[in-house]
């Protein structure tokens, strides 16, 4: 952009999953000629492309997409280099005068591109339980070494008997994969970068259960069992990060026995059911979100998009 005062502008789609987010900024992008960011933490890997809903070849040729098939499935990936990386996409889209949309369901990646901030919704409560219990039977010194091991700069202006700040260091460390340290360097995280409209997709959860339900069947007919035999093939083992995602984690343990395959789809729906619910209670939270029906009409949105790039 000619003038570096002005802050590039991003059409923000939200949502919980299976409910058309993907879809509605293809259809979007295509229309109004723009440029697709995805912030999905699972579809920045290679060869996880059913279980991921990625977009498909087609797609990706009709519409610039980026932030997809990245980095190999063994290749560490967290929050702060989605945020590195995705500036640096829309620094050289914003350069070339190219509309943006950002979508994807991994929220805390759309929370810490676009203010750099992590609030408490975005934490992980489990993670909190686990720190407790560490604080518990080992003690407070132990939970301060490790936050020295995962990050030092936080621990040295930390004292070690001050176990809220320790928590929280963890805290955010482990859910996120962001040092706190970082985030409190204004430098690395500045705020209000950019010009946001953000929209939010939502139906009655026992509808969005029902389309959760069909796309799980979907994706096995599309040969989602396959797919995790293939990457388990090429020598990626089950224990890594986007492995143990849902489907890939339970497939896995159907492929090596664990559980029948029934069992397996069960799951597979029942924690995306539960992943979807926690997503609409994050959003809920989520400040100046426009919210529509997922059948809304998309001409609706079209003029709520070139509305927002006119201005």
């Amino acid at each position: 952009m000619s003038n570096n005062n002005i802050k590039p502008k991003i059409f923000v789609i939200l949502g919980p999953t299976a409910i058309g987010k993907s879809s509605l900024a293809f259809r979007l992008a295509k229309k109004c000629d723009a440029s697709i960011i995805n912030a999905d933490s699972l579809q920045v890997y290679k060869y996880l492309d059913i279980g991921t809903s990625k977009p498909t070849s087609e797609e990706r040729n009709a519409v610039p997409h980026y932030m997809i098939d990245i980095l190999e499935p063994d290749q560490e990936f967290n929050a702060a280099n989605f945020k590195i990386m995705a500036e640096q996409v829309i620094k050289k889209l914003s350069e070339e005068n190219k509309k943006i949309i950002l979508v994807g369901g991994t929220f805390l990646y759309v929370k810490i591109l676009l203010s750099g901030l992590i609030g408490e919704s975005n934490l992980n409560t489990d993670i909190r339980k686990m720190i407790e219990e560490v604080k518990d039977t080992k003690g407070l010194l132990y939970l301060y070494r490790i936050l020295m091991k995962v990050d030092k700069t936080a621990g040295e202006k930390i004292n070690p008997n001050d176990y809220i700040r320790i928590q929280r260091a963890l805290e955010v460390y482990f859910s996120s994969g962001v040092k706190i340290s970082d985030l409190q360097n204004e430098h690395n995280f500045e705020t209000n970068n950019y010009n946001i409209c953000k929209i939010g997709l939502q139906m009655e959860r026992s509808d969005l259960y029902e389309r959760i339900n069909l796309r799980v069947e979907e994706m096995l007919e599309k040969g989602f069992i396959e797919e995790v035999e293939n990457i388990i093939n090429m020598g990626f083992d089950t224990t890594l990060k986007p492995m143990k995602s849902i489907g890939y984690k339970e497939l896995g343990s159907y492929l090596s026995g664990v559980i029948d395959k029934d069992s397996a789809v069960n799951l597979i729906k029942q924690n995306t059911r539960k992943y979807a619910k926690r997503q609409s209670t994050w959003l809920r939270k989520e400040a100046d979100v426009s919210w529509y029906s997922n059948e809304t009409n998309l001409k609706i949105f079209e003029n709520k998009f070139n509305q927002f790039f006119s201005i």
